[in-house]
This record gives structure tokens, sequence and C-alpha cells, in this order.
């Protein structure tokens, strides 16, 4: 008695190996690439937010140096705990960097805000 099978992308009867899962190299892809989205994959995550940060840093920050309430950000999308790398200036304080744009946490009249830099050649010491 032949037991039948069928491809778990698409459903389609297979044909071939008994082992055989899909029917194609696209299903097989298809089908983890489904899978690694559906389990909220973590790098995905990650690689995800620092997408969105990096677009509301860009579209913040037009002339190279801005000042913006963090919360106007963060109401957004904008994450501050998620970047890529950091820069220290000569007095202490730390930019926190997603790819090329920076953004340095600040309070001034009481308010929290962002300075938003871009990367300059200067930084790389």
């Amino acid at each position: 008695m032949k037991s039948e099978k069928f491809c778990l992308a698409c459903n389609a009867e297979l044909q071939g190996r008994a082992d055989k899962k899909f029917c194609d190299p696209h299903c097989k892809s298809a089908y983890h690439y489904e899978k690694d989205r559906r389990e909220n994959n973590f790098f995905l995550k990650v690689d995800r937010q620092l997408k969105i940060n990096r677009k509301l840093l860009r579209a913040f920050n037009k002339a190279g140096k801005a000042t913006v309430r963090s919360q106007t950000l963060i109401d957004r999308g904008f994450d501050p705990s998620y970047f890529t790398h950091y820069w220290k200036n000569n007095r202490g304080e730390v930019y926190l960097f997603v790819y090329e744009y920076g953004f340095l946490s600040k309070i001034e009249n009481g308010k929290k805000k962002y300075i938003l830099v871009t990367w300059q050649p200067y930084m790389e010491k």
C-alpha cells in the first residue's frame, strides 16, 4: 500500500523518493522563510527595529545636526535600546548610532530630548 505525501509548502502531491518533503527548491525556500517569520526570529526582530530607528533618525535629521523631543521619535516607533555602535566625545558624552545616524540623550528645560547627528570622519578614532 502506497501512502501519498504532499509538499509542506504548496501541498502538491510529491513524486520520487519516500523521504521527499518539497516539490522543488522554491517551495523549500519559501517554507523555511515563512517558518522563520512565524517563529518571530530574534535576528529579524532586531533588524526590523534597526531599520525603523534609522529611518526615523534620517527623517528628523536633514541638516546633519538637529534636536528633537524624545517622545516625538518614540511615538513613531523609535526604540533607543537598539543601536549598532557608539562614539564618545571629549566631554565624555556617548552618542549611540544606528548605522550612520547618531543620537545623544539630553534633558533640557526638564524635557528629555535627543541631539541627532550624522557620522563624521573625525569620529573614526
